[in-house]
């Protein structure tokens, strides 16, 4: 089959076209003959190494976190599948690699397809979705009637997490430019800011919850908006005890991430408020119940722009200059 694989950690690298032969199931695995992948910022991260302490990769890696595609195959263990199903998934961390023409699944990994979605639409959502509702739902244990920031509200995850989270109830800030703020509007924004021209930390004041997705210094000013109690979640760093401790990490990097985090965790007890960071894991039963709100109206999908396959190169680099509204898919069949 065909893929776009990586033979080594390379920043900036381009992706290589390689023929490989097709995954081999385990017993409750899925083969999906992939139509769509969806394009994140995670997986210029992989291809550039930051991860390669935390997921230590086999090579030549086929990179790709999301997926919309048809099962064609199922291990003997499967018992919640069939052949022809269409399906979508984030993989495992451990099982990337959405961006080729086949790829086996974990049935507990996977959900069927939202029907009223295109597959290109679909693929758009497993990583963004899964990250705002373990975000939202499951750390911050958002609430009808609280407050949330939401950075960079026109990104993949942002232009998610606030639909989620308006259907919480929750008002819902974020930052964004100019050009964007009517498309953060319609999707439930009550706040926002032009980060080009105002400071969010002179506007927003004692909010429950930050969904945080830039830099050290953006991470510190937010620590700042939160009320006494709370909660800050990130999805950019730094990896903390728990996340050292969640994903079975040896004593050695515990210590690492201990260090690497503790200046952020000291700054947030000072402020009285608690950080966290998150590395979304797969699930396909979580998955399922995005698929209710998808298939209900609640959430939709938003999509920038679409590459053909040969074209992943492409649709990486756009990813990677900041410029995408919602998410970047690469149309693999």
């Amino acid at each position: 089959m065909k893929a776009f694989a990586i033979n080594r950690y390379t920043e900036k690298g381009p992706l290589q076209a390689t023929d490989i032969p097709e995954p081999v199931l385990q017993d409750k695995d899925v083969l999906v003959q992939v139509h769509a992948a969806g394009v994140n910022q995670l997986d210029s991260k992989i291809r550039d190494g930051e991860f390669k302490l935390l997921l230590p990769y086999r090579f030549p890696l086929i990179l790709g976190n999301d997926v919309a595609g048809v099962i064609t195959q199922i291990g003997v263990g499967v018992r919640k599948f069939k052949v022809g199903d269409e399906i979508y998934a984030r993989p495992d961390k451990d099982r990337i690699g959405t961006f080729a023409e086949f790829i086996a699944l974990s049935e507990d990994d996977t959900a069927m397809k939202p029907r009223n979605l295109t597959m290109e639409e679909a693929a758009s959502i497993p990583l963004v979705g899964l990250t705002a509702w373990q975000a939202l739902v499951e750390k911050a244990d958002l609430k009808k009637g609280q407050n949330v920031f939401i950075q960079a509200g026109s990104g993949g995850v942002g232009t998610f997490a606030i639909q989620l989270a308006k259907h919480l109830g929750a008002t819902v800030a974020t930052t964004t430019s100019a050009d964007n703020r009517e498309l953060v509007k319609s999707l439930g924004a009550d706040v926002v800011i032009d980060y080009r021209k105002e400071n969010f930390e002179t506007i927003l004041h004692d909010y429950d919850v930050v969904l945080n997705s830039q830099d050290q210094k953006t991470l510190e000013k937010s620590l700042r908006i939160l009320k006494p109690g709370g909660k800050l979640i990130s999805i950019s760093g730094p990896p903390d005890p728990a996340f050292a401790s969640e994903i079975g990490l040896n004593w050695l990097l515990k210590t690492v991430l201990f260090f690497l985090s503790y200046s952020t965790r000291k700054k947030a007890k000072r402020y009285g408020v608690d950080y966290s960071f998150l590395f979304m894991k797969a699930s396909g039963s979580q998955l399922t119940k995005i698929t209710s709100l998808i298939e209900s109206g609640i959430i939709r999908p938003v999509v920038d722009k679409l590459f053909p396959f040969k074209s992943t190169n492409d649709a990486l680099a756009y990813v990677e200059s900041g410029r995408a509204k919602g998410k970047v898919v690469v149309q693999v069949k």
